[in-house]
């Protein structure tokens, strides 16, 4: 089977629906993911994630449009996507009785390689995601971190040229996501494209090249609503906000006024009495400039600063902002 050509998306998506009896699921996705990219696919619960990565991986069928994977048709080529892809689920899928490096190697044998070539690959695999010392331990006896690890280990037996992680750090503490993060950092600078479904809008930030949010918001099945990168989404959002907290509170008129002749327009002041926050708006300078200009004038004014920060909207601010708003066409920056 020859790979499709260089410029073939990884994942391209057309209209889809689906529908569980009279209740949709999907409404009518359109998505397009680049290959050797990170997708993250973001929504509440409900908006139809899991059940569009089933279609993808060809354990659900569509009930209308289009869904090609690695250049192949999810319907009219099943096995030639399946034979493109690996899953990780939201709980690790390995045999908890054996140890990490018979499962690797049962893997491998599973994909028809020999005892030998089962073996180094197990091993190579237990090298890159550090569990070599951990190798003959029963599973049950990993951590949940050296679980999601051996179970990522596991989809990359034979490297697939897409993934899709649903949800892989559920559960974990930040230090085992930090080092899961890493592994599909690895994983991409291989040349693997990886569809990421996540609940933390952080992972997404890190990890991902370009952001889709999928929500149902009025009972017809979810749908992108908005895509772009991290950054073209929270830009899209509102402008920029310098922070400042000075030292004194009765200095905080004062470096009020300084705050608002370096940004245009007038800062506002909130329960701190030695706060002030000033909204840059979308014609207004850059907020690195703003902030050096007020630096500069604060410390001729012997104004003593305790905190100055330049601020950007968080995605999750921009999920928030896209769940309140009502039903609109999608949303593409």
């Amino acid at each position: 089977m020859p790979p499709p050509p260089p410029d073939t998306p990884a994942i391209e998506v057309r209209a889809l629906y689906k529908a569980f009896g009279a209740t949709p699921a999907l409404g009518g996705v359109d998505l397009t993911v680049a290959p050797g990219t990170v997708c993250g696919l973001l929504g509440p619960n409900g908006a139809g994630k899991t059940t569009l990565v089933r279609i993808l991986a060809t354990l659900s069928l569509p009930d209308g449009g289009t869904a090609r994977v690695a250049g192949h048709d999810v319907v009219r080529h099943p096995a030639r996507v399946r034979a493109s892809v690996a899953l990780t689920g939201q709980y690790a899928s390995v045999d908890e009785v054996i140890s990490g490096r018979d499962n690797l190697e049962m893997f491998a044998r599973l994909y028809r390689m020999r005892g030998a070539a089962a073996r180094r690959r197990a091993e190579e695999l237990l090298e890159r995601f550090g569990l070599l010392e951990a190798a003959q331990r029963p599973v049950r006896t990993y951590s949940g971190g050296m679980r999601r690890r051996l179970d990522l280990a596991v989809g990359l037996v034979v490297p697939p040229a897409v993934m899709f992680l649903d949800e892989p750090t559920t559960g974990l503490d930040p230090q085992s996501r930090s080092g899961l993060w890493e592994s599909v950092r690895e994983l991409v600078r291989a040349g693997t494209t990886v569809l990421l479904t996540t609940q933390y809008l952080d992972e997404a930030d890190h990890l991902a090249d370009r952001i889709a949010v999928l929500h149902d918001p009025d009972g017809t099945g979810g749908r992108v609503v908005a895509e772009g990168t991290p950054f073209e989404l929270k830009s899209a959002l509102g402008g920029e906000s310098i922070d400042l907290t000075v030292r004194d509170a009765g200095q905080r008129g004062r470096a009020a006024e300084i705050l608002a002749r370096a940004g245009g327009r007038d800062p506002g002041t909130g329960d701190d009495p030695r706060r002030v926050t000033l909204a840059l708006g979308a014609d207004a300078a850059p907020g690195t400039a703003v902030l050096a200009t007020a630096l500069r004038e604060l410390e001729a004014a012997g104004i003593a600063v305790a905190d100055l920060a330049l601020r950007r909207p968080t995605l999750d601010e921009v999920f928030l902002n896209l769940m309140r708003r009502p039903d609109r066409d999608r949303e593409s920056v």
